[in-house]
Order: C-alpha cells, then sequence, then structure tokens
C-alpha cells in the first residue's frame, strides 16, 4: 500500500512502520508528489531528513531541510532548519554551501540568538573535523581546521588549538611550507607575549 495524500500522521507512521530506509525514501518521495497537506508533508519532509542523515547522505539530507524552512512561517522553526541544513552540508564537505548557508543564517537570526547560532555552526565544524581525524581523512581534516581559523567566533584558546592540530596534520602529510610557516608563525606569536 502507498502513502495517499488524505492520509495523517499515525496513518504514516503505520505504514512507514518496519519498511527499509530505502523504502521508506521512495514511498517518502511519491507521496510528497501528490501535493499532500502541509502538515504531513512537513511530517514526512523531517522523516525523510533524519533517514538521510542517518544514510549519511548529506546533501539530500541538507536540501530537506532547506524545503522545511521554506514551508514554515515559525521563525524558531526556520532557524532550526537552517542550521541543520548547514550541518548537513558541513558533516558532507561542501563547505561553500554551508557558507551560503550561515549568511543566510546571521541575516535572518535574531540578533541575541547570533552568537549562540555562530557558536552551533563551530561545534559542526570541531565535530566534523574530529570524526575526519579519527577516519584518518587528515586532509580533510585540515580543510575544516583552515577553514575554522577564518571564524571570527573562535575563542583564543580554540584558535590555539585548531593551530596546534594543524601544525601536527601538516607535519603527518608532509606539508612542509604550511608546517614552517604556521610554526613560524606561532613562534612568533610566543615571543612576543
Amino acid at each position: 500500500m502507498l502513502l495517499k495524500k488524505e492520509m495523517g500522521k499515525v496513518e504514516i507512521e503505520k505504514e512507514l512502520a518496519g519498511k527499509g530506509d530505502y523504502v521508506q525514501i521512495d514511498t517518502i518521495r511519491r507521496f510528497l508528489k501528490e501535493n499532500p497537506s502541509p502538515e504531513s508533508k512537513k511530517y514526512v519532509c523531517i522523516r525523510l531528513a533524519e533517514i538521510y542523515e542517518r544514510r549519511m547522505m548529506f546533501p539530500q539530507a541538507a536540501e530537506t531541510y532547506s524545503k522545511l524552512a521554506e514551508m514554515t512561517n515559525i521563525y524558531a522553526d526556520k532557524m532550526r532548519f537552517l542550521i541543520m541544513e548547514a550541518g548537513n552540508y558541513i558533516h558532507g564537505g561542501y563547505f561553500d554551501m554551508a557558507d551560503s548557508i550561515v549568511n543566510r543564517i546571521i541575516a535572518e537570526v535574531k540578533p541575541m540568538e547570533k552568537t549562540n547560532t555562530l557558536n552551533i555552526i563551530k561545534d559542526f565544524y570541531k565535530t566534523q573535523a574530529m570524526i575526519f581525524e579519527k577516519e584518518k581523512r587528515k586532509a580533510k581534516a585540515v580543510e575544516i581546521y583552515e577553514k575554522m581559523l577564518t571564524s571570527k567566533t573562535l575563542t583564543d584558546a580554540e584558535r590555539n588549538d585548531v593551530n596546534n592540530k594543524l601544525l601536527k596534520l601538516y607535519n603527518d602529510l608532509s606539508l612542509v611550507s604550511k608546517y614552517l610557516a604556521l610554526k613560524g608563525k606561532l613562534e612568533d606569536a610566543v615571543g612576543k607575549k
């Protein structure tokens, strides 16, 4: 049985229960083509985004969160969905796309929430860098750490930590010129204190 546009949340849940992720993805995508009610559409999109995240299909999850942000008129939901969109682009390694969404978030977020929102985004980057390090994907970790250094939200301690991680990764990857340049910069900074 397929999902029908007149189905409610409980009926949808019952229909999807026990099905594999890819069957659920296919069923939900077909359901969305039937132009369901806004409430049902939001529910299945959230479910779809969660499945994409679980399956590490980060660009698809990000696109789904983008659609959710467009669907809602509730400010808190919109910000949450935009943050999740940026986070999924970060987890997928699509940093330019993440930057674009972060700029949109900054333009729309209330001033008193800006610092907290930027800290959430910074945590996405930190987490993903640690994942890449753990997976021995050092070049990807370097990419994130270098990106993080361009952020104005890093504290001095965080900036120092990132620089030390970069120094080790540059050495591990035999990026001699970058290693020497960063080491010299860090030694100069210590000498000035």
